[in-house]
């Protein structure tokens, strides 16, 4: 490319097909594929290191640290010998290391224990409450994403515009107000006023996707719009950043139209900090579905731990937070993967 140094054409050669070209000239060939495979190894065997750590500290924040688990589930008025039956109900006669191990061994079995109050398997009732907290989850992340990524190109390439000013005015908006208040108004304008959607409760999916969808719906924005608000503000500062750069200014001084230089050069390469947040914004989507879901009344995994801590069933509690914590490190582990291919300097880093 006349005019343009070697590091500059390697550049842009690299991003003009982000698909099938994302390494430069010479780190193509030979050796990317095992690259790949020692960064996804390297993370499997930081995510099960992880889980294990987060999983003895669950264990011993509940039931080694000073405290009767018995005690705690049952009331301090609770009688000695119903206190006695509750030990050895749990295991607490057991030493605390055989303990933890019989509940991580349950665990890879698929048996998470039986609860206190429901006296049925947690398992059970985790699968139940999934089915809601699940869609609700992945429903929020799509119509955050769907929100912010366009709003925060359409800002930058419009920057100090009014579609610009608009956009952060959104962005401070969303980040000011809480998920569960703009729960509350949502129920207030679109239930009681309008009667578009019902205020609370879920009729599953046997009744049809339709109805679960629209019970669905409400949540799922209430959630979605804060995250939405901070991913729009790192996707306008990152593409600025990119639209900035010397290799987006010499593909326009070479008569490449401002749409094409968006699409081919600018959106592909600020997506690598927005992959960043995205991927640090979904441990809120699960932690944030447990307000959510109270104010909507929906039977999902987050209102299932909230009757739990109101009920003080340790059992359900323990298991609840470690399936929230697993979802948390599984996703960021496919994060990792995903942020390497699309920066595939990291993978000599692996």
């Amino acid at each position: 490319m006349a005019g343009t140094s070697p590091a500059m054409t390697e550049r842009l050669h690299w991003v003009d097909h982000p698909l099938t070209a994302l390494l430069p000239t010479r780190e193509r060939g030979t050796g990317q594929p095992e690259l790949m495979l020692r960064l996804i190894l390297s993370r499997l065997i930081s995510l099960v290191v992880t889980l294990l750590f987060v999983s003895l500290a669950i264990f011993l924040i509940l039931e080694v640290l000073p405290g009767d688990p018995a005690a705690i589930m049952l009331g301090t008025a609770a009688r000695e010998d119903t206190l006695a039956a509750l030990r050895q109900e749990l295991g607490l006669d057991r030493p605390a290391l055989l303990r933890y191990l019989q509940w991580i061994g349950g665990i890879l079995q698929g048996d998470l224990g039986t609860s206190i109050t429901y006296k049925m398997p947690v398992s059970t009732l985790v699968a139940e409450r999934m089915n809601v907290t699940l869609p609700l989850s992945l429903l929020a992340i799509l119509i955050s994403t769907a929100l912010a990524l366009p709003l925060g190109v359409a800002a930058a390439a419009r920057r100090d515009g009014p579609v610009d000013r608009a956009v952060l005015v959104f962005s401070q908006l969303g980040v000011a107000v809480p998920n569960f208040w703009i729960g509350l108004l949502f129920i207030l304008f679109f239930s009681t006023w309008l009667g578009w959607f019902p205020a609370g409760g879920f009729p599953g999916w046997n009744a049809g996707i339709g109805p679960a969808l629209q019970a669905l719906l409400l949540p799922a924005v209430a959630l979605a719009l804060p995250q939405a608000a901070v991913l729009t503000r790192v996707t306008r500062s990152a593409t600025l950043e990119v639209i900035g750069a010397d290799f987006v200014r010499t593909a326009r001084a070479k008569g490449v139209d401002k749409g094409s230089t968006l699409r081919r050069h600018v959106v592909p390469n600020a997506l690598i900090p927005v992959t960043t947040i995205l991927g640090l914004q979904l441990s809120f989507f699960f932690g944030g579905a447990i307000l959510v879901e109270n104010v909507f009344n929906l039977p999902g995994l987050g209102r299932l731990a909230y009757q739990a801590l109101n009920q003080r069933d340790l059992v359900v509690i323990k298991d609840i937070v470690l399936i929230f914590s697993g979802l948390v490190i599984v996703v960021n582990f496919i994060v990792d993967v995903g942020y390497a291919i699309l920066d595939p300097r990291l993978r000599s880093r692996a």
